[in-house]
């Protein structure tokens, strides 16, 4: 028998995906790094003094782009929030921007390799040309 924990993450290890919603890019290169198929690279942040379940959003030559939305005025609808996802994910992980609106972005939780996921990363920034 498995405890909830145990349940919850085997769950998702069986092939339910994870959405979320990024906000907060306005405040730092607005939607330009999110075209649609982009990996974006995930980090918990639980000394952030103003969300424990905070969690930062990066890009390698960029720095922060935005964060997990954690707010019900934030989170899209169908989307989970940084507090839902906090347990089901490891302290590093990437999310692929499957859609965008006017002021959200909606990513898909990646699994797999952490190593592969790391590298088309890098590969997908020396695609792109961030200061235009």
């Amino acid at each position: 028998m498995f405890n909830k924990t145990e349940t919850r993450t085997l769950g998702i290890q069986e092939g339910r995906e994870l959405y979320v919603t990024l906000t907060g890019f306005y405040n730092y290169y607005d939607k330009k790094p999110f075209a649609i198929g982009n990996l974006i690279r995930c980090r918990k942040e639980p000394d952030n003094r103003y969300d424990c379940e905070a969690i930062r959003c990066t890009l390698p030559m960029l720095g922060t782009v935005g964060y997990v939305a954690n707010s019900v005025s934030t989170v899209a609808g169908g989307t989970m929030s940084a507090g839902r996802i906090y347990d089901k994910v490891d302290e590093k992980f990437y999310v692929r921007v499957m859609f965008t609106t006017c002021s959200k972005v909606i990513c898909r939780v990646e699994r797999g390799s952490q190593d592969l996921l790391r590298r088309e990363l890098e590969e997908q920034q020396r695609k792109n040309e961030w200061d235009d």
